[in-house]
């Protein structure tokens, strides 16, 4: 079980469960902001400010936040992505209060020094210069982008060179003084017992009358479709296809999720490997995807293969789709395919650290538990009715937006 606190500031406080054998503990800050966040001036700015809360404190140099858990032999990171921002730690149980005290510091104490950003910024560039040299991630974001309409949700995370070569100092305390609030952020931690002695943060709490500034909303399912070619010059075509989807409080996306997993999850019986690669031998890599984020999300195939293959790919993707949208699963069929996506959670959940990270995202946006029993009863309870419903909702032809990369 979950258990939870508030403290005086604001800050929320969420204790997972732990082995009472375990001598390591995961605990961070996740933060309520992201990509969707940011003004079209800040593009890249949420993902800069990440970075940049390592290079010092009030009270530490970055070489100290370093020396400070790693020193101990603990592990120190963090990621952006399009709703949070998350930092945290590994470290042994007896070192618990001091990976607590720098998170705190990092994220509710960071000074930007100049020079420091100067030097981050062009890490960062390269981290971008390097991105756009993949086009098989590329494509992802340019399709987001497409999906959403140019809203915050499809930005890409990283920004542009340009845009982040102008952040200063100042843009940074601007933007982590908005958002890097603690009734913004949850604290979350593995242990038995629930966190005592907990470093005091030094960091007002919000007024009865303040109200946190809402990102953009977004909340449209429909989705125009349409054709979309890049000449990109690649010697491999890379392909998406896909439509907007599920938010996260939605129930209709645990049919999607089954029905992702049927078509494209991480399994080589899933049918579109067997149609695209183990029968034609067209692709190396064919997946599908889903997001659900808190007010929309999407569902996308991604398959990469011979210029010379793009239409034959795409027939073969677009019968997958209809099969599904016009023959119900039989029960057989149903049953296998809950208990193939319910054994992959099983295992998933073994991942601890990956584990702990999404519950302490679901609980930062959702005030909730969301335990591996939950997911499972949801998945038992779908139906072949519930999944054909999804497939003629989301895979009609005139729903699927398609981008190319040649």
């Amino acid at each position: 079980m979950f258990s939870y606190k508030n403290l005086p500031e604001g800050l929320r406080v969420l204790q997972l469960p732990s082995e009472s054998t375990s001598q390591v503990v995961y605990c961070g800050i996740a933060v309520h902001a992201g990509t969707r966040n940011e003004t079209p001036e800040e593009q890249g700015l949420a993902h800069f400010c990440e970075h940049l809360a390592f290079k010092g404190t009030q009270r530490r140099s970055a070489m100290r936040i370093i020396n400070d858990i790693e020193g101990l032999g603990g592990e120190l990171n963090a990621f952006t992505n399009k709703e949070d921002t998350v930092f945290y730690c590994v470290i042994q149980r007896q070192h618990l209060r001091r990976a607590i005290d720098v998170l705190c510091d990092i994220v509710f104490h960071s000074t930007f020094p100049q020079q420091e950003v100067e030097k981050e910024r062009e890490v960062v560039c390269d981290e971008i210069e390097s991105y756009e040299d993949s086009p098989a991630e590329l494509i992802f974001d340019e399709f987001e982008n497409l999906l959403f309409d140019g809203h915050p949700l499809g930005h890409n995370i990283l920004g542009t060179a340009e845009q982040v070569r102008s952040y200063t100092s100042a843009d940074a305390q601007r933007f982590t003084q908005k958002w890097y609030r603690p009734e913004n952020c949850l604290l979350f931690v593995t242990q038995q017992s629930a966190p005592s002695n907990l470093p005091q943060l030094g960091v007002a709490a919000a007024s009865e009358d303040a109200a946190r500034e809402a990102s953009p909303s977004w909340g449209r399912l429909d989705g125009a479709g349409g054709l979309f070619i890049r000449n990109r010059g690649t010697h491999q075509a890379h392909v998406m296809m896909g439509t907007r989807a599920y938010a996260a409080s939605d129930d209709r996306r645990w049919a999607l999720y089954l029905l992702n997993n049927i078509l494209g999850g991480p399994g080589l019986n899933s049918r579109l490997n067997l149609a695209l690669r183990e029968r034609n031998g067209l692709v190396y890599t064919v997946d599908s995807t889903m997001v659900s984020y808190s007010d929309m999300g999407l569902w996308a195939v991604y398959f990469g293969c011979d210029p010379h293959d793009v239409d034959r790919c795409r027939r073969l993707v677009r019968h997958q789709l209809d099969r599904l949208m016009k023959l119900p699963l039989s029960s057989r069929q149903l049953a296998s395919a809950k208990q193939q996506l319910q054994g992959q959670l099983a295992i998933a959940c073994e991942n601890r650290e990956q584990f702990v990270l999404d519950s302490a995202r679901n609980y930062l946006h959702t005030g909730r538990e969301r335990s591996l029993k939950d997911i499972m009863e949801h998945i038992d309870r779908l139906t072949a009715t519930d999944l054909l419903a999804t497939a003629q909702q989301l895979f009609a032809p005139e729903c699927i937006t398609t981008l190319i990369y040649k």
